[in-house]
């Protein structure tokens, strides 16, 4: 829906509090709601459709209600009214959760897109509402000569992404996301209005302990960063490749790559049987990226680059798509090294190069990520790990999406048979078993605690949200 609307849907709201009856998902009394801070919708109305839908258009989901907040005084309303009629709570900032936990059937979806905006506090530090997304974001700070590392995908919104921890492009020079998170306004579970000023422990939580577990977040107060002025980036491409030579391409890449400086990202990713390998840095050349791009070009069939690109316009390459399509994107491991998932390699990329539409990528972690004091100050736990794997399946023709999703399984498979448990949050699977220890490892039990001060009544929950004790 585009913000003009928004707009005029929330000058209706000044008319006040609307209270009617209406039968929906079997809650026959469930009132429609109107305040000066929130508006309620059905299925009834000709915006919940637009309102309900992430980016992942393979999941079709029907909440009983969508509260479109305008401030957290709205998110606190929605809540109250959530628990008075008996509902579970979801929450959608920008809806790219790629398993739609944003969304639930039957619950009140708490939905914050127009709580968008940029505030500066000071040369260094904004407050941003959970909804903004990356491409605003970046418009606004690149000008000022200012970044915030985050994704690349330009209508992700702030709140998801940091919440679970956060990971792009600059992430090896300055951090997750979730490492610039200085503070956060939230309202709880219990529907209390909370600063995390006020309990540092909440703050940790939310520097990479997931999303939607313990309230909704309305306000993020982060501290930005002086913006590389340029990004280089080099392509390599290889074509027709056996298993046995995409083993010894991913072989290099994993080698080449331990020796990158923190200004460079790179990954090596397999669609078909073509290889591709990117690299962007963000500073000057040196010796390191030299060799880099030396024995990659020994090792792939074609080279190209493009260098000293204005930063702005070098983000604009990796936007992506901006309206949903229906897909499968699941973190597939985090791991140390090659070594470790070497031995399931044949039959992962047996099945990646006979699936049309299927891509498997590998990612540079390392660098600022693994900072001992940003360990210490967040809950994100996989520091550790200097790679992460992502698995992905798109489809245009409905037929084929049922074979994707059973390949995209066989892979899975493959990975947890090799022993590989840590999984990042923000790229679920709906699949994965025991997924709290999985996605939040040595931190689970700390964060449930977390959970229990401000929802132990578990109000906000989703397939794989964090459970309180008992539940």
């Amino acid at each position: 829906m585009q913000r003009k609307e928004f707009i005029r849907l929330g000058t209706l709201a000044s008319l006040g509090l609307s209270l009617h009856p209406l039968s929906i998902l079997g809650k026959p009394f469930l009132p429609v709601y109107q305040s000066a801070n929130a508006i309620f919708y059905t299925n009834k109305d000709a915006e919940y459709d637009v309102l309900r839908q992430g980016f992942n258009s393979r999941i079709n989901k029907f909440p009983a209600a969508i509260a479109l907040c305008k401030n957290t005084l709205g998110v606190q309303e929605a809540i109250r009214y959530a628990k008075k009629y008996n509902l579970t709570i979801t929450v959608k900032s920008g809806g790219h959760s790629m398993e739609g936990f944003s969304c639930g059937t039957g619950t009140m979806q708490i939905n914050l897109s127009l709580m968008n905006q940029i505030n500066w506090v000071n040369d260094y530090e904004i407050k941003v509402g959970p909804a903004c997304l990356l491409k605003d974001l970046y418009k606004e700070l690149i000008p000022k000569n200012r970044i915030l590392p985050g994704g690349s995908c330009a209508t992700v919104a702030i709140g998801g992404l940091s919440l679970g921890g956060g990971y792009g492009l600059m992430s090896r020079l300055f951090g997750l996301t979730c490492d610039s998170l200085k503070a956060v306004t939230m309202v709880s579970g219990n529907g209390e209005i909370i600063s995390s000023d006020t309990d540092p422990e909440l703050l940790w939580a939310c520097k990479g302990g997931g999303n939607g577990h313990y309230g909704v977040i309305t306000e993020m107060h982060f501290k930005v960063h002086n913006r590389p002025k340029i990004m280089s980036s080099y392509r390599f491409r290889s074509f027709k490749v056996s298993t046995e030579r995409a083993k010894s391409i991913l072989g290099a890449w994993f080698e080449q790559s331990k020796s990158l400086p923190k200004s460079c990202f790179s990954s090596c990713l397999f669609n078909g049987d073509t290889a591709y390998i990117l690299l962007t840095n963000v500073s000057g050349s040196s010796p390191a990226v030299q060799t880099f791009i030396s024995n990659m070009q020994k090792t792939c069939d074609k080279f190209t680059s493009n260098t000293d690109q204005p930063l702005e316009a070098a983000l604009k390459n990796y936007y992506g798509l901006q309206h949903p399509v229906p897909f499968k994107n699941a973190s597939a491991g985090l791991y140390r090294s090659y070594a470790e998932i070497e031995p399931a390699l044949e039959g992962i990329l047996n099945i990646v190069f006979r699936t049309k539409g299927m891509i498997l990528q590998f990612n540079t972690l390392g660098g600022a990520i693994q900072d001992p004091e940003f360990e210490r100050q967040s809950s994100f736990p996989h520091r550790e790990y200097t790679y992460f794997t992502e698995l992905q399946a798109y489809w245009e023709a409905p037929n084929t999406g049922e074979l994707l999703m059973k390949r995209f399984e066989e892979v899975q498979q493959l990975v947890s048979k090799q022993g590989i448990v840590p999984q990042y949050a923000n790229y679920p699977d709906i699949n994965f078993s025991n997924y709290e220890t999985r996605y939040y490892g040595k931190n689970l039990e700390r964060l449930r605690a977390v959970k229990m001060k401000y929802d132990p009544g578990n109000w906000l929950r989703y397939e794989q949200s964090i459970k309180p004790e008992g539940k």
